[in-house]
């Protein structure tokens, strides 16, 4: 997670600030992408916000379904880590 100090200038991000500290605020960029302005300490609320994301629950009930594991090695094989370079010894 990444801190971001806000400016007192800035008066569209203060004013969203403000509404949060009364009620969670559900940010929706132009693209249709959804955030969440909550208080840290109403965590509460912002869990029950992403329990209603049906196509995350959709996801991680279908994660937990699985049956079948990968080895470390397979991982590693899967994503291209196993082609180690030749390492120089030290002069």
């Amino acid at each position: 997670m990444t801190t971001i100090t806000i400016s007192r200038n800035s008066r569209a991000v203060s004013a969203l600030l403000k509404r949060a500290r009364r009620e969670n605020v559900v940010l929706r960029s132009p693209e249709g992408e959804e955030f969440i302005l909550a208080e840290i300490d109403d965590f509460n609320r912002e869990i029950e916000l992403t329990r209603q994301n049906k196509a995350l629950m959709k996801f991680l009930d279908a994660r937990a379904r699985q049956t079948e594991t990968v080895s470390l090695d397979q991982a590693a094989t899967l994503l291209g880590l196993n082609k180690r370079a030749k390492r120089r010894s030290p002069s």
